[in-house]
């Protein structure tokens, strides 16, 4: 069912620009990358955005807020992680693995960062000092994506292999095989129940994976939504990106699917996170930040 709720849209930035992902920070605004243009930016409601440049081809992609009160993103095309404080301070830290295209990011139960890195078929830890360990995937062409820590070990998507790994904090690595083949598996995020919501944006669903192990996969009312980011509510609802339907949805724990038609047509949302407010933020790649307010049609 598709409702009608309040969204509005900020401009951040031209349309050539690419906001791609995009996290609350520890200072209280919305930090997103800029994956065309080569820069990071934030966002406090009611003001104007600012812009911190990088290397324009760097590839800024997937951003999170660090245990150290910094911001961490991955640097998908300089094969490097970045770290910008809430001043501005930008650090590069170049990886061991070289072209290994590194793409999701999020903070570990060790007080590290943990990576993946799509070319090289590897997930990757790096600490606050920038000492990085890099550990290989038991299959090649696997293309890990999203990463996210649940209970004592990482979580992350492997899109090509159709399944979710876990890592756990001594470099096991398991692979779980999703039922549905080919699903294409890419943002991940972490339940209240220790549980992991996931998207499958070749297959159209979402998909859940309980604590004991049970997946459940949930068909979206348009099958060809391709899903893409997801991020979870304090009150244990998964919301997600539509980049093919140009909304943003969202599952309960009872799984009742809601889609929120975005005001701009082919606006290409990406990321998605809870923002200081407790609405719903997700990056629009036209060069927007959508708000999209929970209390309607939930």
């Amino acid at each position: 069912m598709t409702t009608s709720p309040t969204v509005e849209e900020y401009a951040v930035c031209d349309r050539d620009s690419g906001p791609y992902a995009v996290t609350t920070g520890p200072d209280g605004a919305l930090w997103f990358t800029l994956v065309h243009s080569g820069g990071i930016g934030r966002l406090v409601p009611g003001e104007e955005p600012v812009v911190h440049r990088l290397d324009p081809d760097c590839g800024p992609t997937v951003i999170c807020a660090g245990p150290d009160g910094a911001l961490w993103f991955t640097e998908y095309r300089a094969h490097r992680i970045g770290r910008i404080t809430v001043a501005g301070e930008v650090t590069a830290y170049a990886l061991p693995s070289g072209g290994c295209g590194p793409f999701g990011i999020a903070p570990g139960p060790d007080g590290a960062l943990w990576y993946t890195g799509t070319a090289a078929d590897l997930v990757g830890r790096i600490t606050v000092d920038g000492e990085v360990t890099e550990y290989p995937l038991p299959s090649s062409g696997a293309f890990p994506s999203a990463i996210a820590a649940a209970g004592d070990a990482m979580w992350f998507t492997m899109n090509q292999a159709g399944a979710l790994g876990r890592i756990g904090m001594d470099g096991g690595i398991t692979v779980h095989p999703l039922p549905t083949e080919a699903a294409g598996p890419v943002g991940i995020a972490a339940g209240p129940d220790g549980g992991v919501w996931f998207t499958e944006i070749a297959a159209g669903r979402i998909g859940h994976r309980s604590p004991d192990g049970r997946v459940t996969e949930h068909p979206l009312p348009d099958p060809a939504a391709r899903p893409h980011a997801v991020t979870v509510d304090a009150g244990g609802t998964a919301w997600f990106t539509e980049w093919g339907g140009n909304r943003v949805g969202s599952i309960t724990p009872d799984a009742r699917i809601t889609g929120y038609d975005l005001p701009t047509p082919a606006s290409e949302p990406h990321g998605i996170t809870v923002g200081p407010d407790g609405a719903l933020w997700t990056a629009l790649e036209t060069g927007f930040l959508a708000r999209v307010d929970p209390g309607h049609g939930v």
